[in-house]
């Protein structure tokens, strides 16, 4: 009888002892499985901020290609931000348990911003020199303007009877307004979704002014003085020089009243400000118009 119940607490010691260690492996799977979700956790985390790192990189080198007109520049930034494009879709489908990786791409993004930097002290140095430029062009502008009115003193009377014709046949702008257009072609205030701009007005009856083909040209001046082109090669003479223009269009003009519209198409960043409308016809300013971007 003795026999049989040691072997009765025998079994039971086994079965104690079984119980524990199957107890101890199912807590330290837990704890393992808990630590393995936290870790994978805080990895995606680690992914979302540096995919929103490279997002931002992309998007300053897009902002800066809108700035500046320096061909060579705008290449070296677009292969820029093609590489960090690139990095960015790496990101996208690396696994969040790949640290080496997603460690060594917190590396290159540390390289990208000190390559921007760069960039960016280029760009400062360009405007700097454009600013320069354009202050040398209105020295130079208003030494012509000066000669022209010395030599029309010379030749006073003739010029009073030219332009006493010019401005009778000259053409004339009124009820202009600016309207500023998203994709859908609704009304839009907000710079950053506004896709064209529509400059609409009248042309002015004048039994006077010549029939026939009329090219019609804007300019559409910026706050800081610089005109909206899509080339520099798009000019137009006014007042013996030449001078470049936003956008034309061409009309027939028979002397009666015209309405019509003439859109520039918005492809790169406009500050907020204070911006004029200057329109010509036949090498004459024939109507103004200032207008406001808000934020």
């Amino acid at each position: 009888m003795e026999k049989t119940n040691n072997k009765r607490y025998w079994w039971i010691a086994v079965v104690l002892v079984l119980a524990l260690i199957i107890a101890g492996a199912a807590y330290y799977i837990f704890h393992q499985d808990k630590q393995m979700k936290e870790y994978q956790l805080q990895s995606e985390l680690v992914k979302e901020e540096l995919s929103d790192e490279y997002n931002d990189l992309s998007n300053q080198y897009e902002g800066f290609k809108m700035t500046i007109s320096n061909d060579s520049l705008i290449a070296k930034l677009e292969t820029e931000q093609m590489k960090v494009q690139r990095l960015q879709e790496e990101l996208r489908t690396v696994k969040s348990t790949n640290t080496k990786r997603i460690n060594e791409l917190m590396k290159e993004i540390k390289t990208l911003r000190t390559i921007m930097r760069g960039y960016v002290q280029q760009i400062d140095s360009l405007n700097r020199l454009n600013e320069q430029l354009t202050a040398e062009n209105r020295k130079v502008t208003a030494k012509y303007n000066q000669a022209t009115q010395t030599v029309s003193q010379l030749s006073q009377e003739k010029a009073k009877l030219t332009e006493t014709v010019q401005i009778a046949s000259k053409l004339d702008a009124s009820n202009i307004s600016v309207i500023t257009l998203n994709k859908k072609n609704k009304s839009e205030s907000k710079i950053d979704k506004m896709d064209k701009i529509q400059v609409q007005f009248t042309i002015n009856k004048n039994i006077t002014a010549t029939p026939g083909e009329k090219t019609i040209y804007i300019r559409i001046q910026k706050p800081d003085d610089d005109v909206l082109v899509k080339s520099r090669s798009d000019v137009f003479i006014f007042e013996n020089k030449e001078i470049n223009y936003s956008a034309k269009r061409t009309i027939e003009y028979t002397g009666d009243e015209y309405s019509m519209s003439i859109y520039w198409q918005i492809e790169e960043y406009l500050m907020p400000g204070t911006y004029r409308v200057d329109i010509f016809a036949d090498g004459n300013l024939i109507g103004q118009k200032s207008f406001k971007l808000g934020k």
